[in-house]
């Protein structure tokens, strides 16, 4: 028993020698949600590290937990995410071997939104114009760390509205067909996104703080990754998207260009913006 728990550690400080190695040999894999505004900001990183010399591996995940088992694994180097409220509960988790290596962008905000023309401005005056839009709430895919907050809501503030959970792509052909016909709708959405840019819509106020305040974009990493690769880490904390960019990006995706496209021609028209980061990672 003694020498197979021998082998085991031996195999595992192995791991931990060729994790490092990878990463200061000039090689990184970096990992973000396949979702368009976290694409948006991770992928002018991963232009920035090429740039910078740096062999760089791009790996996209379809939901957190898998994304977060990547990253305990080694199987990437970095992840982008938003631990304070979106990924809080596998940030709370793992916290303990993980680390925070920089804020990429800031801002994200979500959730409940009506037309521009609706006279109300808060989410406590919600039940007055209850009979205008049939109490219903028009909701995304259910699961969603958006529409856990909206059944809070909807519990906090005592509002009589059923919600109705479906896609994004359905919630955006009803917000479209009521703002043609001015009519009124409540319905879920966040920032930043391609629709706050192409709909005259706002958010509406929450005086509880039922939805979360705005949160960050963070780079982060298994603990000690900063330590032994400073190199990427200062590479890294030089990039910030701003997300009124991040929302640019994201709106030229959905107007038909692909994502790299819009990346593509952000980072061109933003190469003074480049030129600084280039500086400060010096």
């Amino acid at each position: 028993m003694k020498s197979f728990l021998k082998l085991c550690a031996s195999l595992m400080i192995l791991m931990l020698v060729a994790f490092g190695a990878r990463a200061e040999e000039g090689t990184v894999k970096v990992g973000s949600l396949a979702w368009e505004d976290q694409m948006a900001v991770a992928l002018p990183a991963v232009k920035f590290l090429q740039k910078q010399g740096y062999k760089v591996e791009f790996v996209k995940f379809s939901e957190w937990g898998i994304a977060f088992g990547a990253l305990q694994k080694g199987d990437v180097d970095v992840l982008l995410s938003s631990v304070d409220y979106l990924t809080s509960d596998y940030w709370a988790k793992y916290k303990n071997r993980l680390e925070k290596l920089s804020i990429a962008s800031y801002g994200i905000l979500q959730g409940l939104v009506v037309p521009s023309y609706v006279q109300i401005d808060s989410v406590d005056q919600l039940n007055g114009i209850v009979d205008k839009t049939g109490g219903k709430i028009i909701g995304i895919e259910p699961g969603s760390g958006l529409m856990r907050e909206v059944g809070d809501a909807v519990k906090a503030y005592d509002l009589k509205y059923q919600v109705i959970d479906g896609s994004t792509a359905a919630m955006v052909a009803q917000l479209q067909s009521a703002l043609e016909r001015k009519e009124t709708i409540v319905t879920t959405l966040w920032q930043p996104s391609w629709m706050m840019q192409k709909f005259d819509v706002k958010f509406l106020k929450d005086p509880k703080g039922v939805f979360a305040p705005s949160q960050a974009y963070y780079w982060i990493a298994n603990k000690g990754f900063a330590a032994k690769n400073e190199g990427i880490r200062q590479s890294l904390a030089t990039v910030y998207v701003p997300l009124d960019d991040v929302t640019q990006i994201t709106a030229d995706m959905n107007n038909g260009k692909t994502i790299d496209q819009a990346v593509d021609a952000w980072w061109e028209k933003n190469q003074k913006l480049v030129g600084k980061w280039s500086v400060m990672s010096k």
